[in-house]
């Protein structure tokens, strides 16, 4: 079932290839194809889903390649790593519906990229060895360099681009050395064989740093944050879809794999300086979205305050606060692409404008988005019935029982994202119409069902959590007893 997870959209960008991109009709088709095919890779992992043994901790649907020579490639599943898969699955089709009608130029580059990026996300969640993990880690970056400088926005582009490239390259750096390291010491990068061996705590320490360094880069955390809001405002709308969605959940993927599995010793003893590097930059983070100008840097700094939340969560050495910190990722990878969608999308097509100053009164001609606009930024507040209400208040009961005085400091993220978020909310949907504003048209029938499709798992999941809970309890509590 993996391979056919894998190959699905490579499938789909062969079906592609083929097709000239001389005419509306090819266009239509390709872009027709692309759908399909990413669609179709949704249904096959709720199927995985839906055959997944919550019961056990054992890696499920394993499949081995053994032909090629340089590398054994192992992939499998587990209680943790499904939702991710899912999120990939299920983002990846709203990305391609996002930047639908508005990319006619190097469509069929576009396309392509978007489901090889799919295809190298699932790897990198489903790999069972860590220089695979590393390989497809990485894997993303030129795709993701090439989409934003192709068909990002403004002369920034480049600067974006490339700073992006660079900060996640070489934060990368020093986790090939520790892969190495551990390669040379127990002469595998298999999961489970490294799981066996006993690493001494000494060791432990200088492997996690190497790691940390990676993935806190990715999430990214204070001071590595400066490549997220520019690469978010120079990306088109589906890069921004897919980097809020699922790149940046690679790196909370790998605490819970690597650091949190494999060095827990070593998670032990530096907790307290992953937490207060968490608080610092939810404070910082949402601090600096409040008095941000454009909307797309807004919702960006607001994802860097929700997941150093996420890190509190996994850094807590509870279930409760792991689990929660599992929720708020999945909840952020369903709000922070609706927002974007919003005001990347909706607002800046009708009216090609991103600065706050400009826009104004938009309730007037578009009620039906205000309210759906509202509802998602109630979520981004986390309120109450909602995934991200859930994933918080558990991240913070998790460090609550650890660490009172950082619960305080981290529930202080919640009272700023009421803050900055309803402010951009009241600026941009009452008061006058800007005169700088022609009348705008109210949302189409694909926006109104791209938001509708990201809303209801928010909500569903909000009201019913156990359908998540009930397949992760077994797997993070293994994470955390059998060590």
């Amino acid at each position: 079932m993996i391979t056919l997870l894998l190959l699905i959209p490579i499938i789909g960008s062969l079906l592609i290839l083929p097709i000239q991109n001389d005419s509306i009709q090819s266009q239509v088709k390709m872009r027709q194809i692309a759908l399909t095919t990413s669609v179709i890779n949704f249904f096959v992992s709720l199927f995985i889903w839906y055959q997944f043994d919550s019961s056990t901790t054992q890696y499920q649907f394993v499949s081995e390649f053994n032909q090629l020579s340089l590398f054994h490639l192992n992939f499998g599943i587990d209680g943790i790593s499904i939702y991710f898969v899912l999120l990939t699955t299920f983002v990846t089709p709203i990305a391609l519906l996002s930047n639908y009608a508005n990319i006619t130029k190097n469509l069929k580059f576009f396309l392509v990229s978007f489901l090889i990026l799919e295809t190298l996300q699932i790897c990198a969640f489903v790999a069972l060895d860590l220089l695979l993990f590393y390989i497809f880690f990485e894997s993303v970056l030129p795709i993701l360099f090439i989409v934003i400088v192709i068909f990002g926005h403004g002369p920034d582009r480049f600067r974006s681009a490339f700073l992006f490239f660079l900060y996640t390259l070489a934060g990368s750096l020093p986790m090939l050395l520790c892969i190495l390291s551990i390669s040379s010491y127990i002469g595998s990068t298999d999961f489970q064989l490294i799981s066996l061996y006993e690493i001494s705590l000494q060791s432990q320490k200088i492997l996690w740093l190497g790691f940390f360094l990676a993935f806190a880069v990715k999430t990214p955390l204070y001071p590595f944050i400066i490549w997220l809001p520019k690469a978010h405002a120079d990306s088109p709308l589906a890069g921004s879809i897919i980097l809020a969605a699922t790149i940046l959940k690679l790196a909370t993927y790998g605490y819970l794999r690597v650091l949190i599995n494999f060095l827990p010793d070593a998670t032990n003893y530096f907790n307290p300086l992953v937490q207060t590097i968490a608080v610092i930059a939810i404070i910082y983070a949402s601090f600096s979205t409040i008095i941000q100008q454009d909307t797309k840097r807004l919702i960006a700094y607001s994802s860097i305050a929700h997941m150093g939340v996420v890190v509190l969560g996994l850094f807590s050495n509870t279930i409760q606060g792991i689990e929660g910190a599992i929720l708020l990722a999945l909840a952020h990878g369903f709000v922070s692409p609706a927002l974007f969608i919003c005001v990347g999308g909706i607002i800046y097509d009708r009216t090609g404008k991103r600065i706050i100053n400009y826009i104004r009164g938009l309730a007037t001609y578009m009620p039906v988005f205000t309210i759906l606009f509202l509802v998602f930024t109630l979520c981004n507040t986390g309120i109450p019935l909602s995934l991200n209400f859930l994933g918080e208040q558990l991240s913070l009961i998790g460090i609550w029982q650890q660490n009172p005085i950082i619960a305080i400091l981290g529930a202080t993220g919640i009272l700023l994202s009421a803050c900055y978020s309803l402010f951009l909310y009241n600026r941009l949907s009452y008061g006058n119409l800007s005169p700088s504003l022609p009348p705008v048209k109210d949302i189409n029938r694909r926006e109104y069902y791209l938001l509708l499709s990201l809303l209801i798992p928010t909500v569903a999941f909000g009201i019913l959590p156990n359908v998540l809970l009930s397949s992760l309890h077994t797997s993070v509590s293994a994470l955390l007893y059998t060590l």
